[in-house]
């Protein structure tokens, strides 16, 4: 069964958006959208404080709170965790599962001695990716620093560490309403055997049904401005993978 995933990238309390991770634009309130996606038939939704690792803090409880109270899907939360203490804090804020992206990269143990303390179910590894000639490479820091770190070699070591599921963010795709990026998600899929969700690049419904045929080892479809934008209607999207014979819950 594959997943529709709404992201939400939040930065002072508001939803943004940019293109491959450049010129942020304020869109809407969190709290708003996820209760909107929740009823029109998403199946997790994601919630990503940009901010929170470069700036060297907490996720915004309060914000974090209410869009729990408002919501009757899963969700995953990401941005500034760093330690064991932040995932529980998170989850105390009704998280099901936690997005580590800078903080794994500080400190690799992080994800086994996450997923050894609350399940590797719920433990998430997020990677931004960027191709440089011909390698991947992982960065980081709002995808403006690369890191060196070859990325299907840090995503093999991310599962090896104990992470369950991965969300592969392209940061060339990012934005550009293209389509996903099918040769990266490809590479990764051939790699690892944990669910993959693929990040980065949708404009239209065939962008998913084509992600879905081509690399049928993705198990889901992560996007942001085309749904918050009203560009692809949830409800529409997923009747549309079923007539391509791609299960979904409707």
């Amino acid at each position: 069964m594959k997943r529709i995933i709404p992201c939400l990238d939040v930065k002072n309390g508001r939803v943004v958006k940019g293109v491959k991770f450049q010129g942020l634009s304020d869109v809407a309130s969190p709290v708003e959208l996820a209760g909107l996606y929740s009823a029109s038939g998403a199946d997790e939704l994601v919630f990503y404080d940009i901010f929170a690792s470069i700036d060297g803090r907490q996720i915004f409880a309060d914000i974090l709170k209410q869009v729990t109270q408002c919501i009757t899907v899963p969700l995953t939360v990401g941005g500034g965790i760093n330690t064991l203490k932040d995932i529980e804090r998170l989850m105390q804020l009704g998280a099901d599962k936690f997005s580590i992206n800078t903080g794994a990269l500080k400190n690799p143990e992080l994800i086994s001695r996450a997923g050894q303390e609350f399940g590797s179910e719920r433990v998430v590894l997020a990677v931004d990716v960027k191709r440089l000639d011909k390698t991947y490479h992982v960065f980081t820091k709002g995808g403006s620093e690369d890191t060196g770190l070859d990325a299907i070699e840090w995503i093999k070591r991310g599962e090896g560490s104990g992470a369950g599921e991965l969300v592969i963010n392209s940061i060339d795709a990012d934005g550009v309403k293209e389509g996903f990026d099918l040769p990266l998600l490809e590479a990764i899929s051939s790699a690892v055997s944990i669910p993959i969700v693929a990040s980065g690049g949708a404009g239209c419904i065939d962008d998913f049904v084509k992600l879905f045929k081509k690399v049928p080892k993705t198990d889901a479809g992560l996007a942001a401005s085309v749904f918050h934008f009203g560009e692809v209607k949830i409800p529409d999207l997923k009747r549309e993978l079923q007539n391509n014979g791609i299960d979904v819950t409707l």
